[in-house]
Formats: structure tokens, sequence, C-alpha cells
């Protein structure tokens, strides 16, 4: 017979059944689109805020990205961590910053948010909202310590990336702070 004190327990190879597949999905449809009032419950039971999609997309990503400010709000105070990178390398702050979101975009930085949050090529949050001419989220990352001289992958600022698409404010926003 053979001792099995100390071995460790191997992860099931079970596909998981259709009903907690179709659970999985209410989940992300209720975040999606912002019912906070159905989360909630689930949340309080145990639901992990930081619960990924197949996409790497968390919760926190998702809300952010679909500006629902209340169901962001609700799984920041559940412990959903908004510097989890997606599998694309997105940070909330990026969506947020890059849908032109203000509201959520100052929920995610009172909630620990790196204001330096990146998106792939290594674009901060001030690039993608100069580049997309989102002036009143540039004001707020600039008031909460965003570097102006950032670099991202190209060697490109959030002055440089602004020009390059044609925002029609952010140049002039950025050049008068003195860069």
């Amino acid at each position: 017979m053979q001792d099995t004190t100390n071995q460790v327990p191997q992860p099931s190879t079970k596909v998981l059944d259709q009903e907690t597949l179709e659970f999985a999905q209410r989940i992300f449809e209720f975040v999606r689109s912002g019912d906070a009032a159905r989360l909630g419950p689930l949340l309080d039971q145990g639901l992990p805020a930081n619960l990924c999609n197949q996409k790497g997309d968390n919760l926190l990503m998702l809300a952010s990205y679909h500006g629902h400010v209340d169901t962001a709000k609700l799984l920041l105070q559940h412990g959903a961590d908004p510097e989890m990178y997606n599998d694309h390398g997105q940070t909330p702050i990026a969506g947020a910053a890059y849908k032109g979101d203000l509201r959520m975009v100052e929920l995610l930085l009172n909630h620990g948010a790196n204001v330096e949050g990146a998106a792939p090529g290594r674009k901060t949050a001030l690039m993608l909202a100069a580049m997309f001419n989102r002036t009143a989220i540039v004001d707020l990352l600039l008031a909460r310590g965003a570097n102006i001289d950032a670099r991202d992958a190209n060697g490109l600022s959030a002055l440089d990336a602004a020009r390059i698409m044609g925002a029609p404010d952010t140049p002039t926003q950025l050049a008068r702070i003195g860069h």
C-alpha cells in the first residue's frame, strides 16, 4: 500500500460544467452592464473581486472600460486590485483614460491606481488622455503627479503622441506647461 499523507493533490482536469460557465458569463455581464445591485450580494458571499475572463480582463477592468463607476467602486470596496494588468498589458486607469472617463480615472486614483498606469507599448494614462484630447483627464493626471516627460516604447512623450494623433487641444495644453 502506498503512503499518500505527503502527496500534493493534483488539479482536476474536469471540464467546467455548463451551469458554472453560465454563472461566470452572468457575472461578467453584470459588470459590463453596470448591474452593481446584482453583483454586490455575490461579492458579499465571497465572489473574488479580481475574477478574470478568458482574455485576462478582471472585473474592475471591464467596469472601468464600460464606464460603470458604481460597479467599479463596489469592486474596489471588495478588494479589487486597481493595478491588475490584463493579458494585453492594460490597466484599468489606462482603459478609463482612453475612454475619456474622468470620474473613473479619479475613482481609480483615489483607490491606489498608479498615475503612471500603462497600456501596451508603455503608453501611460497621460499619453492616452493626450492622444485622444481628454483635456480634463490630462489636468487631473498632471495634478496627481503624472510624469509629463515619460516616454513610451517608441520614445514618444504625451505631447508627441497628441501631436501625431492630431488632438486639437492637448498639444497646446501640454506645451503651455512648459514641455
